[in-house]
């Protein structure tokens, strides 16, 4: 009898953090280059059960049977988001649409081989340092010059260039005075090179970058290269990446989480009802 109360147990549990992913993606619907988190549910601990056999009158095999749902890791849509034009000269946007050959994306940027391997969309990422000087990645394109001229994210991290160095502008250089060439180099109104361009990161497998918070990401798994000029990425000056969060898709899911916490409550509430009547009514009666 029991079984009932701990599945509905872990769904409160599942469904409460559901509801925390959601919420914190709306919260960072006006975040510049944000990407939307997700919680995939799992009903069983074996999502695959052993069914072989092509004869019908073979045995087939059941997997282990577990009444319980849990919340996995939160994944994160990696998927580009709309550009806002600011005509600031410190912001910048990516436009991302990597091709692989013969495959198509879904809208989740996922698709599937001949031989069955899931493959995902690669994307493009602006290359950052932190102050312990390790290599982060970054959509958030709000950038902002320091008192010793380097260029910074709005965390503070220090932009990279193509030689992995912080950028810093010549002296007595304003970037308002700058502009980016498609070749994401800077230079001046004259027409000068300055030596400095922009090291834009190309992540084959997006899943391997770890949230760290404040939009940026640290590569756990795969690896990252610079960009090639067959890679579909484009950098825009005076724009930014707005979140790539559906707002009205993320209101019907916040919905949808509540309803199902609410019907889990509800079977817990029986379940105590049931237990309560059957520890003071049967115990009267015999």
């Amino acid at each position: 009898m029991l079984r009932g109360l701990y599945s509905a147990a872990s769904g409160l549990t599942s469904q409460q953090r559901r509801h925390d992913t959601i919420t914190n993606n709306i919260a960072n619907i006006e975040t510049a280059g944000f990407k939307q988190n997700t919680t995939p549910l799992r009903s069983f601990n074996e999502m695959l059960l052993s069914m072989t056999g092509v004869d019908s009158n073979q045995p087939k095999t059941i997997g282990t049977w577990t009444g319980n749902v849990f919340a996995e890791e939160s994944l994160t849509y990696h998927l580009q988001g709309d550009l806002t034009q600011t005509n600031n000269r410190y912001d910048f946007a990516i436009i991302s649409n990597i091709a692989v050959d013969g495959l198509i994306f879904d809208q989740s940027g996922k698709a599937v081989t001949d031989n069955g391997e899931v493959v995902y969309q690669p994307q493009a990422y602006f290359t950052v340092q932190n102050e312990q000087g390790e290599r982060r990645y970054t959509r958030g394109g709000q950038f902002s010059v320091n008192s010793e001229g380097f260029l910074t994210t709005s965390t503070g991290d220090y932009v990279l260039g193509t030689n992995d160095e912080p950028i810093v502008l010549p002296a007595g250089v304003s970037i308002e005075d700058l502009t980016l060439t498609n070749d994401r180099r800077l230079v001046t109104s004259a027409g000068t090179d300055t030596g400095i361009q922009l090291l834009i990161s190309r992540i084959d497998n997006p899943h391997g970058l770890v949230r760290e918070g404040d939009g940026s990401f640290r590569l756990e798994e795969g690896s990252a290269a610079a960009i090639t000029e067959d890679d579909a990425v484009e950098v825009r000056q005076g724009y930014i990446e707005q979140s790539n969060v559906d707002i009205t898709q993320a209101s019907v899911d916040l919905m949808a989480a509540l309803r199902a916490y609410e019907a889990n409550q509800k079977v817990i509430q029986f379940y105590d009802t049931t237990l309560q009547k059957t520890a003071n009514d049967i115990g009267r009666i015999s």
